[in-house]
């Protein structure tokens, strides 16, 4: 499994707040949350965001609430994967529990600029910056949160072993 994209970059500590604000908490359809993802750190995100592109991020990305509302938002919006020095640990399980990919590298975090090309290879956990051309050795998933990705979260991989 692969995925390749164009990066937008964020610092330490983006919270679940500016990734999805608290004022579209009541749309439950990831589509609508979409529409907003990042409009508080990132006005014009939407608007430039492109199916398979990248969210890079330092420390403790998705801290704050633990609504699975944010991780969403980020998914349907077209985002293949976020890439961070850390993440909050609930985002990193709402994260997997909807099926989108997330890595934590904090070299890949600190030396990727906004704006790169990124290839990510989730077998191996190789980041490779195209516009660079430098790699960094990421957390590769486990096999079984490849299958839980794959099925698109935690409940389609259940029900598909129905």
């Amino acid at each position: 499994m692969k995925a390749c994209g164009r990066v937008f970059k964020y610092g330490d500590n983006v919270d679940t707040d500016v990734i999805i604000p608290a004022r579209y908490l009541n749309a439950t359809k990831g589509e609508e949350l979409a529409k907003h993802c990042m409009e508080d750190i990132d006005k014009d995100f939407v608007k430039k965001v492109q199916k398979g592109d990248i969210i890079v991020a330092n420390k403790n990305f998705g801290c704050g609430s633990s609504r699975e509302h944010a991780p969403l938002a980020i998914k349907c919006a077209g985002v293949s994967c976020v890439i961070a020095e850390t993440f909050a640990r609930i985002f990193y399980r709402n994260a997997i529990n909807i099926g989108m990919p997330i890595i934590e590298c904090p070299e890949a975090a600190k030396a990727i600029s906004n704006g790169d090309q990124v290839e990510i290879d989730f077998d191996s956990g190789v980041i490779t910056d195209k516009t660079t051309g430098q790699s960094f050795q990421g957390q590769a998933f486990p096999p079984f949160m490849q299958k839980i990705i794959e099925a698109g979260g935690l409940v389609n991989y259940i029900n598909e072993k129905k």
